[in-house]
């Protein structure tokens, strides 16, 4: 089975949307993916990334402003203080860049432990 690495971003990104409760699903014979809007049984699951990304990032490119970074992450909203703090670091397009090879990078080793093979279309 060969599936579309770009078709696996969107399902990725459609699940990490916040938007309601959104799932994709892997057929793993026919390497068609399934979209819902509720929750289902599968058992399957994309790699979970978030904070700890976020808190990656910071000590990579914030080091001053981890421990706000942490702080920020410690109540709700997070995303919203967040973003602000990058807005006002000039960092926010350089997280958008690592957040996405990150998300690239464990989409890719999570296809290969599931033994699935990508093709770059």
């Amino acid at each position: 089975m060969v599936v579309s690495f770009s078709d696996l971003q969107l399902a990725f990104e459609f699940v990490s949307s916040g938007r309601g409760e959104n799932e994709a699903y892997l057929d793993r014979q026919s390497g068609k993916i399934y979209w819902h809007s509720e929750f289902g049984d599968n058992d399957e699951e994309l790699p979970e990334l978030g904070k700890p990304l976020v808190l990656d990032f910071a000590r990579e490119f914030l080091p001053v402003d981890y421990d706000e970074v942490r702080h920020i992450f410690s109540r709700r909203g997070a995303y919203r203080r967040y973003k602000d703090l990058l807005v006002r670091r000039g960092a926010l397009e350089r997280w958008y860049d690592f957040s996405s090879k990150s998300e690239e990078t464990a989409l890719r080793e999570w296809c290969a432990e599931n033994g699935i093979e990508l093709s770059e279309t």
